[in-house]
């Protein structure tokens, strides 16, 4: 008979193994001696714990699953509950139930690891639903889809939910973004309208800048063309390939007429130029007329260089009133020549002078003895009152005196 610390060979050549509750069966061996028959379930055990050593490690290192390793574990167990080795098979069995516990640990964290993602997922997507729900209101067409549009990626990237949840939570996402996309498309559509109506109006606009482009009417035509181009602004933008090329007729024909003017305009000024040069002229040899010494030469004079004023055609208007008010001043000049010299020559004018100066030269005598009899009466206030009326009457003597003086007399 052989034996070893854990198991031994009797003489029949059944071999035993010692385990914490007595002597269990392992096998028979006929084929050799007790030495190799212990040897070969010594080695069946060591398989034994070199697959728990690997389990071991498999459920520490990697992801397998609870299933699965319970699975393995189980079979091991029926390995080692069958006693077909030779070893401390207690020990493997106590490996084995702390494999489970670890394996059960190991469940519980997945468990709160994926309830922990559930719920994070879940409120990464409720957030997701209702940044869509407020994008789903934006007037923003292009940065609010793009948005949505990345919304929809980062929920793919996301975990699923229990079906209820992630089904209603996707329905509102969804029911978001095709809001968006009916309101982003109703917009276009209209504004669509408005530019086919802005091409409409503008094709009329054009038509009548065209049709002004050859006009030689240059004010009312000028000012039809700002009338032209604040009906443009008004009237919104076309679709982009009409809008350039209605704005370029449209600019094309104003370019046209304003050319023309600007042309006609620069001849006209030239002349103008020419003309005030002319009419400084006139205006220094009239000037020479003042002061007036003979009216009729003076007039005759004047007379003559009017004439050849008239004669001459338009001068800048910046430039007119100076000139103009030249010609006026000396005008002015003979007018009041001529006025004085009718004053000093006029037998009515000058008798209804001195009649008048008479009246109120007489009236003021009349106030002065009305004055001095008042103060020898000791009536000042009666006094001080004609004292005043005295001074307006004598105002209007001196004013009589120096128009009678204008007649010579």
């Amino acid at each position: 008979m052989s034996s070893d610390p854990w198991g031994r060979v009797d003489e029949t050549g059944t071999v035993y193994v010692r385990t914490a509750d007595g002597e269990k069966v392992v096998g028979s061996w006929q084929a050799g001696t007790p030495e190799e028959a212990l040897a070969y379930f010594e080695r069946k055990y060591e398989g034994l714990v070199v697959e728990i050593g690997l389990l071991e490690r498999r459920v520490r290192t990697t992801d397998l699953s609870a299933k699965d390793a319970q699975i393995a574990i189980d079979h091991l167990r029926t390995q080692v509950e069958e006693h077909h080795a030779v070893g401390d098979l207690d020990a493997l069995r106590v490996r084995l139930d702390k494999l489970v516990e670890t394996v059960e640990s190991r469940r519980e964290e997945r468990k709160a690891a994926k309830a922990k993602q559930t719920d994070e997922a879940r409120k990464a997507k409720e957030d997701l639903v209702t940044e869509a729900e407020q994008l789903a209101q934006s007037d923003q067409w292009r940065s609010a889809g793009e948005r949505l549009r990345a919304l929809v990626d980062t929920w793919k990237g996301l975990p699923r939910l229990d079906r209820k949840s992630d089904d209603e939570l996707w329905h509102r996402f969804s029911h978001a973004r095709s809001a968006f996309s009916k309101r982003r498309k109703a917009h276009f559509a209209s504004l669509d309208a408005q530019r086919e109506e802005a091409r409409k109006a503008k094709e009329k606009l054009v038509a009548e800048a065209e049709s002004l482009s050859k006009s030689t009417d240059w004010g009312p035509t000028a000012a039809r063309y700002r009338e032209l181009m604040a009906d443009w602004k008004a009237a919104g933008r076309a679709q982009r390939e009409s809008e350039d090329d209605l704005w370029n007729r449209f600019r094309g024909a104003q370019d046209v007429f304003f050319a023309a003017r600007s042309e006609v305009f620069a001849e006209r000024d030239a002349e103008q130029v020419e003309n005030l040069k002319l009419k400084e002229e006139l205006a220094e040899e009239a000037e020479k007329l003042v002061p007036v010494t003979d009216l009729k030469a003076a007039r005759a004079a004047f007379r003559s260089i009017n004439e050849r004023w008239e004669a001459i055609g338009h001068v800048p208007r910046d430039a007119r009133p100076k000139v103009e008010g030249r010609m006026h001043a000396v005008e002015r000049a003979i007018q009041e020549s001529e006025e004085a010299e009718w004053r000093r020559t006029n037998p009515e004018a000058r008798a209804r002078a001195a009649g008048l100066t008479g009246q109120l030269q007489a009236a003021v005598d009349k106030l002065r003895g009305q004055i001095d009899a008042a103060r020898a009466q000791g009536n000042n206030a009666k006094a001080d009152k004609l004292s005043r009326e005295l001074e307006g009457r004598q105002a209007l003597l001196d004013q009589a005196l120096k128009g009678l003086e204008e007649f010579g007399g």
